[in-house]
């Protein structure tokens, strides 16, 4: 009865394995630091003789030109620095190791999940065609999981807000250029765990609350109920919902108050603008036509595309990190 839920923990268990064989980029560069001096002294001379030629010619010139030439070349020494970390010997022997442990778990779980689903009917599809099987096993699964939904609505969808949390957030960091190797693996769990704890749970309450504002105190049932229900969605759940988001990833990284304050302030008015290129059509559908107890389902498929897209605005959500927020 209980079999698709438990398929879901099973996923977040392989999940959460202990990330003590991965680093941050930030962590390798640090812990490199050493070998970078002992086996790069040429190029190290070469771009010292470039920097003090540099700095002589731009003396001369103003003091604007002079700051972005200083600005310029400090970022091309940290771009040499991490080019030439990644050609250290024992470098690619850790990218390797990780490259390896993190394909072998994706696929662990990718092979968890295709049973999973497959083997859904397996006790009467013997003597089935193809058209068949390719008909039921998504029927039947489905069935499965709004069974399990009924009977335990909460848990279901913090499994389901999870699962795809850590889905985006794979999504966003190969979208920023990270190797597969070179996952942030604490990262990932801490998006697990904001869905887990926070998204799912609050989803389930908040779009409860909403239902029941507009069905059994205000009465508005027509179909352009919708409308302020998404102006409502946008003013009051997505500022509350993003915030508690940004707190979340603070807490888990242990930061202080002050920190998290600035993060939230810097954070609520951009992420906003941005949820009002998506979230207001999307949640025209989720009010419109999906039935209450589903549209967590609806939002977190609409979110695995939209962290896609809010990859390249992941630095400006959090600092260090970039884990994007939903803005929804």
């Amino acid at each position: 009865m209980k079999g698709a839920l438990w398929s879901s923990c099973f996923i977040l268990l392989l999940l959460a394995v202990p990330s003590c064989a991965f680093h941050s980029p930030h962590d390798r560069i640090a812990s490199t630091s050493s070998r970078y001096n002992l086996h790069c002294q040429p190029f190290t001379k070469l771009h010292s003789s470039t920097s003090d030629a540099t700095t002589d010619t731009v003396a001369d010139a103003e003091t604007e030109d002079s700051t972005a030439n200083k600005e310029a070349l400090g970022n091309l020494e940290m771009t040499l620095q991490k080019r030439l970390v990644r050609l250290s010997p024992n470098n690619w022997v850790e990218n390797d190791l990780s490259e390896f442990v993190n394909l072998g778990i994706l696929s662990l779980i990718c092979l968890a999940v295709l049973a999973k689903v497959s083997l859904v009917n397996q006790d009467i599809t013997r003597g089935w065609t193809a058209a068949e099987i390719s008909v039921r096993v998504p029927l039947d699964n489905w069935n499965d999981y709004i069974k399990v939904l009924s009977e335990s609505p909460i848990e279901t969808k913090a499994v389901t807000s999870a699962t795809v949390y850590t889905i985006g957030d794979i999504i966003a960091q190969q979208t920023e250029g990270t190797k597969i190797g070179e996952l942030d693996r604490l990262r990932t769990l801490r998006s697990l765990l904001a869905g887990f704890i926070g998204h799912g749970p609050m989803s389930h309450i908040w779009y409860n609350f909403s239902e029941n504002i507009f069905e059994s105190y205000l009465h508005w049932t027509a179909w352009w109920s919708f409308f302020p229900k998404v102006v409502l969605d946008q003013a009051m759940w997505s500022p509350l919902w993003n915030n508690t988001y940004i707190i979340l990833l603070g807490l888990m990284k242990r930061e202080s108050v002050e920190t998290m304050w600035d993060d939230v302030k810097r954070t609520t008015i951009p992420l906003i603008v941005s949820g009002l290129k998506l979230w207001p059509l999307a949640h025209c559908v989720t009010y419109g036509l999906i039935p209450v107890e589903n549209r967590l389902l609806w939002v977190d498929v609409v979110e695995i595309f939209w962290v896609t897209i809010l990859a390249t605005q992941a630095a400006g959500a959090t600092k260090g990190d970039g884990e994007p927020s939903s803005g929804h």
